[in-house]
Parts: structure tokens; sequence; C-alpha cells
């Protein structure tokens, strides 16, 4: 998949406001609309693009807490373990990594007190070894929807 400088433009500006209409796309990178349009076609064609979401307010708003947690599971847990993970509301986002943790997991919790809570929880996972927690302080850049 080949990706030149204007796509990579055009996907940092609908990854900011993919509400943008095209026109305003093709305004501020400085091509028509119909180039826009076609690009956009051409991006999700390929699957560069996949899909558009919803930003809900209070996450904007930085309400709560969010942690990074990084996961070691007992060999071949880790299907079990990803199963009870799916069920936590919190979970924002998981993935399998390579290095010191199997996974790695994003939480969004109301209060410290309810990441204490799953923390807890996620330790008690039948098959996880170990958790790493990282506290988010700031956002300071932040491209995903």
């Amino acid at each position: 998949m080949n990706l030149d400088e204007l796509d990579r433009r055009l996907i940092a500006l609908l990854q900011a406001d993919a509400r943008a209409s095209a026109a305003e796309l093709a305004r501020r990178l400085g091509v028509a609309r119909t180039t826009v349009l076609a690009r956009i076609a051409r991006l999700e064609r390929q699957r560069v693009i996949v899909g558009y979401t919803v930003r809900l307010a209070a996450l904007e708003d930085e309400r709560g807490v969010e942690a990074y947690v990084g996961i070691v599971t007992e060999p071949r847990a880790g299907r079990d373990v990803t199963l009870r993970l799916a069920a936590l509301p919190e979970l924002r986002l998981l993935c399998s990594v390579s290095g010191e943790s199997d996974y790695l997991a994003l939480l969004h919790a109301e209060t410290p007190a309810r990441l204490d809570a799953l923390l807890d929880e996620i330790g008690a996972i039948e098959g996880v070894r170990k958790t790493t927690t990282s506290v988010v302080l700031a956002r300071r850049i932040d491209r995903q929807a």
C-alpha cells in the first residue's frame, strides 16, 4: 500500500475531524474536491480507512482516569484471559504485543478507586501472571478515533 504525502495529510485531517466536508478538506490540502473524494474512496477500498466513529464527551473532557496495563499471562491462557477482559466495559483497547508483556490494555475508569478495583479484577483472572500499570497523566497527541 503506497501512501504519498497527500494521502498522509488527508488521513491526518480526517483523524482530527472525520466530519470535515470534502470541500473543506480540499481547501486545506490545496487540491480539487473531486481529488479528495477519489482519494478517500481509494483509501476505503484499500482498507487504509476502515471506518468512522464517534468520540464521547466523557473521554474528550478527560473525566475519569485512563491507564495502560501490561499483562503477562501463563502459557496458553491468552484466549481465556482475552475473553474475561472483553467483559470489562472499561476496556477500551486490547493489543497482543511483543516484549515483556503479552497484552497491552487501555482502561478508562470513572474514578481512581474504580481503576484500582479493575486492576485487582484483572490480576485475579486465572492465567494472569503479572500486570504493570501506567496511568495517563495527559494526552499530548491523540490521532485515534
